[in-house]
């Protein structure tokens, strides 16, 4: 798993893109609309795929050492939760922001009130 063959790191390259496209251009499943958002996608596609054979199992068929299906499936499970970890940590950071807003504007009201 750790020392893997040029083959399969290829395999597991080609089903992460697989995984990236269908979730960024055909269910449109996205934290950022640009090449960036696509290839932080691919990445943890990859990782995901890299992740899923031995964690789901071995079952069905092989290209290159790597059992298509489990790779598929954690391909798409690691484009996933990155898009979903992006889109929590935006509501998160949209939220700080609207807190220290209104703590921001009730300030002067506070000063007014105890003097």
């Amino acid at each position: 798993m750790i020392g893997m063959n040029f083959g399969s790191f290829l395999t597991l390259l080609i089903i992460g893109l697989i995984a990236t496209i269908v979730m960024h251009w055909v269910i449109r499943y996205r934290a950022l609309d640009g090449i960036d958002g696509f290839f932080a996608k691919w990445i943890a596609g990859w990782i995901g795929g890299w992740l899923g054979v031995p964690v789901l199992g071995h079952w069905w068929f092989q290209i290159r050492g790597e059992y298509v299906i489990p790779a598929l499936v954690g391909a798409f499970v690691g484009a996933f939760t990155c898009v979903a970890i992006v889109k929590a940590a935006a509501v998160a950071n949209v939220k700080a922001t609207a807190a220290r807003t209104v703590a921001v504007s009730a300030a002067p009201e506070m000063i007014r009130k105890a003097s």
